[in-house]
Formats: structure tokens, C-alpha cells, sequence
């Protein structure tokens, strides 16, 4: 992530960890698929931009070996912390305003980041002058705009009860600069940015436990904005987290579109 005073999503909150949990459930295996077909291994040096978690950097940390190297970088390292420890290397790093940490990355990867980040040109542009030649990029991010409902068979009140909720949220996102249509863009902007063999997929989950586990920690997260914008009262809110809580809902996830190149 990138720090700006306008970020919905304080990764200092408690929720933040249910969150990090919840990615890494519905993400991880998409992630770690596309990461192997690069034939990661042994001495692979990589940076984990807007890390947040952990279980994307103790992944790589286990491919690339005591050899290698993986420096992973957030505005808050708070939750990454306990990873700590060689191969691992975490900094405070603001990807959208500050120099790379580094070069001749084999991999560079971001995930559900740059949607968030003013700047999103200079934060691609410095994550492609950090690999080596050959190095390969892998940036997946959310497109809210492609899919924006939460309960897309909305059949009832309280399928229209949470996409409302849904909207709302969106809409928070947009005032504070997040680009809900960024995730379709990426296959574009790393061709236009000089990288090769460039491909991209999508996943969209549709109902899963860990979807459930992602949308009751967001609204709790962002229930006071919810109220103070005049979205949802604090009835609506408890009445729709009793709706999640019951599992009698299948709750989607905007689709997450992988984008992958070679420098």
C-alpha cells in the first residue's frame, strides 16, 4: 500500500489480520500457481510489494532457500513482523513515492496494491526498474467495476440489504482515489510499459466461507465511515452481519485479475 491520510483500509486495525487471513484463503493458490509456472527456486532474489500478510512472503521464502532473497515492503509492516528472519527482510516502503528497494529482482509481485495507490504509474514504473533483465513481474488486483455486487443473485431483501452495503463501500473507495476498473487495465499498461510476454486470467469466487470471513471483517472495519456518510444506519449494519453470520448467503468477491510479463 501507499500511505495517504485517505486509505479506508488502516491495516493498524484488528481487522486487518481477519482480512489478511481471508485474502490468503480465497488468493493464495492463484497466486502460488502463477508463481510457479516462472520455475521459481533455489537463490531467486524477490520483492513483495504492499506485503501486508504473511503467507505469500513465507511461500517464497521456502522456494527461494537460504541462497535467496525476498524484501517485502509496506507502509505498515505491523503484521508481517513475524517473518522476519533470513531469507525474509522487511521495510517500511511506500511504493507509490519512494525508490525501489533494491535491484536485479528476479520476481516482483503485488497483489490487491496498486488499486490503492495514487500514484500508480510511478509505483509500475519502479517495480519494473527493479528486476533484472528476464526478471518477470506478476501484479493482480481487484476490479470492483467488472463485478460490483456482493450477492450477485440478489433474490431477496437481504441480498440487496449487503450489495447496497456493497455500493456504499465502492463508493468510499472511489472518493479516496481507489480505481475501481484497474484490475482490466493491467494486461495493457505492462505491454505499454515494455515488458514481454505478457498474459493475464481472472478468478471470481462466488461463495466461500473465506468470502463470508472478508466481508464481515471489512464492514466492522469500516462501519463508523459506513454511518458518518450517511450509508447505512447501525441497524442496517448489525442486521447484515447477522445475515453473513448465518451462512445463508453466497457472497462473491470482485474478481481478481493476474497480469504477468517479462522485462
Amino acid at each position: 500500500m501507499t500511505q495517504t491520510d485517505g486509505y479506508l483500509l488502516d491495516n493498524r486495525q484488528t481487522e486487518a489480520g481477519q482480512r489478511f487471513d481471508a485474502f490468503a484463503t480465497l488468493f493464495d493458490p492463484t497466486t502460488f500457481r502463477h508463481i510457479e509456472r516462472f520455475g521459481i527456486g533455489s537463490g531467486w532474489r524477490c520483492w513483495e510489494v504492499g506485503a501486508g500478510g504473511t503467507s505469500v512472503v513465507s511461500w517464497l521464502a521456502k522456494k527461494v532457500g537460504p541462497t535467496g532473497r525476498v524484501v517485502a515492503t509496506d507502509i505498515d509492516t505491523s503484521w508481517a513482523a513475524s517473518a522476519a528472519r533470513p531469507p525474509v527482510e522487511i521495510r517500511v516502503h511506500d511504493v507509490g513515492a519512494e525508490e525501489p528497494p533494491g535491484e536485479g529482482f528476479d520476481l516482483v509481485h503485488a497483489r490487491l496494491v496498486l488499486v490503492h495507490v495514487p500514484d500508480r504509474e510511478r509505483a509500475l514504473r519502479s517495480m519494473i526498474k527493479a528486476l533484472r533483465p528476464g526478471g518477470r513481474l506478476l501484479i493482480e488486483d481487484a476490479d470492483p467495476a467488472l463485478q460490483p455486487l456482493l450477492c450477485p443473485d440478489e433474490h431477496g431483501p437481504e441480498q440487496q440489504l449487503a450489495n447496497r452495503l456493497r455500493h456504499g463501500f465502492r463508493k468510499l473507495l472511489a472518493e479516496r482515489g481507489a480505481d475501481l476498473s484497474y484490475g482490466r487495465k493491467l494486461p495493457r499498461l505492462l505491454r505499454e510499459a515494455g515488458l514481454r510476454e505478457v498474459e493475464a486470467d481472472a478468478y471470481f469466487p462466488v461463495t466461500s466461507t473465506a468470502c463470508a470471513d472478508l466481508e464481515s471483517a471489512t464492514v466492522r472495519q469500516i462501519r463508523d465511515q459506513l454511518v458518518t456518510a450517511g450509508i447505512a444506519t447501525n441497524e442496517d449494519i448489525d442486521r447484515h452481519l447477522a445475515n453473513v453470520a448465518s451462512g445463508s448467503m453466497d457472497l462473491a468477491t470482485a474478481p481478481m485479475i493476474s497480469a504477468w510479463g517479462r522485462k
